[in-house]
């Protein structure tokens, strides 16, 4: 059995860069059921998990009755089918009881650029023409408090075994360092098991021990900080490393790394977490609020079962986002019975984005020496599978088919 990886179009579907709205309250005042049901499903978005929406019949007139004794909230979403007089003459009631703060999105029917401009000038913060989609909302509520932002949204992508000894972490590190060389970007790895990780390990490094810190110390936690508990494995790649000690109990919060997610974002182009095998409220929310979630899964029937729970758990909870990447690792295992990885991913019901052979002399020698796949001499194969898994998750998948179907054309064209 060999090593490949395996592209499929729906595996390649580029996600929205949204960025997250901030916690606020939002209410919308709908004049159909449409719309209500829209803006419904977009606050079960991940991206609007902080925000507080509420929803309200009766467009405009009912959103100048609302606020004519209660305070404003911090988004204001009107829908209005009225002309431009009309319309004009409600923005003009509800802004007697607007708080200073409260931004306003009108949404209509008309695709007027004069009315666009007009909205604008009396300061409403944007004007959406129906129909669109959710995510078109949800990124117009996120462009309220991100618009003009110049520092780019780091790609998280979450890596997860669904059993112990799957070899996540091992799938983690080598996805890292194939981003870092194969996209020449910088890449951070976050290894997220604190009591038994081996990022250190793998790389080679006796790193200070980052992520408890960053962890244990949130409020102490900013840019400086992070930049000093980053160790270097090279110019592009740099780990976050778990102090792999038992000298604490790492029950944490759900929302325990939040803050260091958010730092890593706007200071990195990529994210690797590498997550450990346990089911916790922090993991959870790390495998579903990550832009990519890689399961990593053995061809045995432990191993499919969770990995079929997993997948129709994140599904779920994943539902405008791109399906979980599944890697099948260990496949080829001599005189262990095991599942065909075709009958295993009929079974989960998601095609396997990469399978790895079983290889105990090449994966062995790399955790001896630590060292990468790619840096043994025999590993240019393997790594290859890892390459391409990097493009996948980082959505250069189908630039690099695009850009190899425009060379053969180029070479058919003048005869080589």
């Amino acid at each position: 059995m060999t090593s490949e990886a395996i592209t499929s179009p729906s595996l390649a579907e580029k996600p929205a860069k949204i960025a997250a709205v901030p916690r606020i309250s939002l209410q919308a005042f709908c004049e159909t059921p449409e719309l209500a049901a829209l803006v419904g499903e977009a606050a079960k978005d991940r991206r609007m998990e902080k925000a507080h929406v509420k929803i309200n019949m009766g467009g405009a007139p009912a959103a100048v009755e609302a606020f004519r004794a209660a305070p404003t909230p911090n988004v204001i979403v009107l829908e209005s089918s009225a002309g431009r007089c009309d319309l004009m003459d409600q923005l003009e009631a509800l802004a007697e009881f607007c708080d200073s703060g409260t931004k306003v999105m009108v949404i209509g029917r008309v695709n007027d650029i004069t009315l666009y401009r007009e909205l604008l000038a009396r300061g409403v913060g944007d004007y959406l023409v129906q129909p669109f989609a959710m995510m078109e909302f949800i990124a117009a509520v996120s462009a309220q408090y991100h618009r003009g932002s110049a520092a780019p949204l780091g790609r998280v992508v979450a890596v997860a075994g669904a059993k112990g000894g799957a070899g996540a972490s091992c799938v983690a590190h080598n996805l890292a360092w194939s981003i870092s060389r194969e996209l020449d970007a910088a890449t951070v790895i976050a290894d997220f098991d604190l009591p038994f990780g081996t990022a250190g390990l793998d790389f080679n490094q006796d790193p200070p021990q980052g992520i408890a810190e960053a962890v244990f110390a949130p409020e102490r936690l900013d840019a400086n900080l992070l930049d000093r508990l980053l160790s270097k494995c090279s110019d592009k790649l740099s780990i976050l490393a778990a102090p792999a000690t038992l000298e604490r109990c790492c029950d944490l919060p759900e929302s325990a790394f939040d803050g260091l997610i958010e730092l890593l974002r706007a200071s990195t182009p990529y994210i690797v977490l590498d997550l450990p095998h346990v089911w916790t409220a922090w993991s959870r929310r790390m495998l579903t609020v990550a832009d990519e979630a890689v399961l990593v899964a053995t061809p045995e029937l432990a191993s499919l079962r969770n990995a079929k729970s997993l997948l129709d758990a994140l599904r779920a909870a994943r539902r405008n986002d791109p399906a979980p990447r599944l890697v099948i690792n260990g496949v080829g295992l001599p005189k262990r019975p095991e599942i065909a990885p075709a009958d295993f991913a009929r079974a989960v019901e998601a095609e396997p984005s990469a399978i790895l052979a079983f290889d105990a002399r090449l994966f062995g020698a790399a955790a001896n020496n630590g060292q990468m796949i790619a840096e043994l001499e025999d590993g240019a194969k393997t790594a290859q599978v890892f390459n391409d898994l990097a493009l996948l998750v980082t959505g250069r998948g189908d630039v690099r088919r695009e850009s190899r179907k425009f060379l053969a054309t180029l070479r058919a064209a003048f005869g080589r």
